[in-house]
């Protein structure tokens, strides 16, 4: 059925459509979709913000405000008990009056000025946007502003007149992964076809991108040219799109990070005496006249990794995981290699630094959460305190009496061990239990609350597992690199160690345990289905890879490869043909697969529907139980908005609890 690779095909649309809706005919539970709805849409939630300048700017969805408001406040307001707020785009307004589906995907606002934006909007949810300029002082588009038709783009303010644009003008412009394979300065009231081209890349790369850092003091521009998902090449130039770039000569695959007068180094493998996921740091200067004494600022054990960096005026902010738990510490950005300051945080808690703003000052936003404490919001000065403050409180949207949460290590096939949460009421027995999984593009995964899962799942009774397997971050560069290509199968091996864990830990039966997974995680859960089907009784699988021979012709699919393999190499071929779902599966009158649910995204541009499409559609052939369910908006993530989102998630947990709900005791 090749018709099922053309996106839009009539023929189809039709198929999805009518599978789709005699899935949801028999999964309908208006009660469901209606409190999740509710849930998403409550006024109590909080509005997270980030400042730029005097304003603290935030996006907001709502029953009424469907595709939602981009709007603004300042610090005292906010503060309040009455914020009052400033509505700069009202995009329920502007696609009714264009007749668009549009799609809020975010804003670039000019710094140091504050005084323009390029926003972004896509239609019907996928990853590729159209941009246009806004003026913040008055309000209002700006009349024959810069515009860019929808495309998958990277944009930078040069200065108020100039950009750097990488987007699809035409042949050469993008990469096979179609993403920009080059940099145009364009100049306001000039043809974007006109504009010359900055810098460019091969065919073969993933992307391509300049970014203008316009900080005081320290202007420069930094072009990035991604060899791969983990190998970039780096250069910098004066803000001048007539000086020449200067390569970083560092290793590929060592992430950078410039800042003020630091270059930050993180590399994968050893580099300088800094050793995998460390991270050091050296003046640019000097490093760009050759000097290579880079200092430590974070030095990794084999418990305690790096996730992520941000920064304030004048300090720099570590996230770590210690075993999958956070810490927070400040360094002193006038010499970073000063040991860090632990921020005071509440016990058994996911913290998650959410917005600095370096040009205005050390004030923080974070926030914490648990599986089964709703999330809080801190605001902090670094210049003058180490305990963040109490700003908002997200009300508690499901009833989580008597639930608590365990974390425990199993030993995978080659010894590896590998930790998981499960949250449940462990007083009742064995019960349903859902169990989530990534397990890749060094994706950390860590406890955190969600009302749609409490409402459709742990409310009634279940459990919910979530593992750390390797693929992830959780524990640095090695925890994600010891399964990339042909070692690809190791995920799987994970998985499987913790399925049999919740048995032999008496959590649950195989009949009583489904699992789920999205994207690289639907990779997973078809993988699952078709390896070792006596595990669980139930999966689902969202915007699924399944076609692993192929994945890298379509949509983003070859900017995949260095984490899956090259299907184009016999070696790493082989290896793929071994785990790939759409190409292992086995027919009912041979081997019963549980249950399984696919669903996916017609105006998914990230990964190709074709994927979920033909997986389900093989499953059938082959006599095996399979629904299928694909929104016809919605991109990568499924859904464009709340009303969407409410739906879908009502659908597959109507559609957990029927398969696996009945087994329990």
């Amino acid at each position: 059925m090749s018709f099922l690779e053309s996106i839009d095909a009539p023929e189809a649309l039709a198929w999805a459509r009518e599978w789709s809706a005699a899935t949801e005919a028999g999964l309908l539970n208006p009660p469901l979709q209606e409190r999740i709805r509710a849930a998403l849409d409550t006024d109590d939630r909080i509005p997270f913000v980030l400042r730029r300048g005097e304003h603290l700017y935030n996006f907001w969805r709502d029953a009424r405000q469907v595709r939602g408001v981009w709007r603004r406040t300042t610090l005292e307001s906010y503060l309040s008990d009455a914020t009052e707020w400033e509505v700069l785009i009202d995009v329920d307004a502007l696609a009714a009056a264009e007749d668009e589906n549009w799609v809020w995907k975010g804003a670039h606002v000019r710094t140091p000025g504050v005084d323009r934006a390029l926003v972004r909007l896509s239609r019907g949810g996928a990853d590729a946007t159209a941009v246009r300029e806004f003026d913040l002082l008055s309000g209002e588009f700006v009349p024959g502003g810069f515009e860019i038709p929808e495309a998958k783009t990277d944009v930078s303010w040069l200065d108020l007149d100039t950009l750097l644009v990488g987007t699809d003008t035409g042949a050469g412009s993008l990469t096979a992964s179609g993403y920009p394979a080059q940099v145009r300065v364009w100049r306001r009231g000039t043809p974007l076809l006109d504009a010359p081209v900055y810098t460019s890349g091969r065919h073969a790369d993933v992307a391509v991108g300049a970014w203008a850092d316009t900080t005081p003091g320290h202007e420069r521009i930094v072009v990035s040219r991604a060899l791969d998902f983990y190998r970039t090449r780096q250069s910098v130039a004066p803000l001048d799109p007539s000086a020449s770039l200067q390569v970083l000569e560092i290793p590929e695959d060592c992430d950078t990070i410039i800042h003020r007068e630091w270059l930050f180094l993180a590399p994968r493998e050893a580099f300088a005496g800094i050793p995998s996921g460390g991270l050091g740091c050296i003046e640019l200067r000097r490093f760009l006249d050759g000097a290579r004494n880079i200092r430590p600022v974070f030095l990794p054990t084999p418990h305690v990794s790096l996730q992520s960096t941000a920064f304030t005026a004048d300090h720099l902010l570590l996230t770590l995981l210690d075993d999958v738990s956070t810490r927070l510490t400040a360094h002193p950005l006038d010499d970073p290699t000063q040991p860090g300051r632990d921020l005071d945080l509440p016990p058994l808690v996911t913290a998650s630094v959410v917005a600095t703003s370096p040009l205005d000052g050390n004030e923080v936003w974070l926030t914490t959460s648990s599986f089964t404490e709703p999330t809080t919001l801190y605001r902090l000065d670094l210049g003058s305190e180490l305990t963040p403050q109490v700003v908002r409180r997200s009300p508690a949207l499901f009833d989580a009496t008597g639930l608590t949460t365990r974390q425990h290590w199993v030993t995978s096939a080659d010894g590896t061990r590998v930790p998981y949460f499960i949250t449940g009421d462990f007083s009742r027995g064995p019960r349903p239990t859902l169990v989530g999984g990534y397990g890749g593009f060094e994706v950390s995964l860590t406890p955190g609350y969600s009302a749609v899962r409490g409402i459709g799942w742990l409310e009634q009774g279940h459990h919910f597992v979530q593992p750390n397997l390797r693929g992830g971050g959780e524990f640095g560069p090695e925890w994600h690199s010891q399964v990339v290509k042909t070692n690809r199968h190791k995920v799987w091996e994970d998985h499987a160690a913790v399925l049999a864990d919740l048995v032999e830990r008496g959590y649950a039966r195989p009949s009583q345990i489904a699992v789920r997974g999205g994207s690289n995680g639907g990779l997973l859960t078809a993988g699952a289905l078709v390896q070792y089907p006596e595990l669980f009784g139930a999966a689902v699988i969202q915007v699924p890879l399944t076609d692993m021979l192929r994945y890298h012709t379509w949509s983003a699919g070859a900017s995949w490869m260095a984490e899956y393999g090259d299907p184009e190499d016999p070696v790493e071929r082989a290896a793929i043909a071994r785990w790939s779902p759409l190409h292992n599966i086995t027919a009912g009158v041979d081997k019963h697969y549980p249950p399984a649910l696919v669903t996916t995204s017609t105006r998914d541009d990230r990964v190709h529907p074709a994927h979920a499409r033909l997986f389900a559609q093989a499953l059938r052939a082959a006599g095996q139980p399979i629904d299928y369910f694909e929104n016809m908006e919605g991109g990568h993530a499924g859904a464009a908005d709340n009303a969407q989102v409410a739906r879908v998630e009502a659908l597959i947990f109507q559609w957990l609890n029927q398969q696996v709900t009945s087994s329990a005791s």
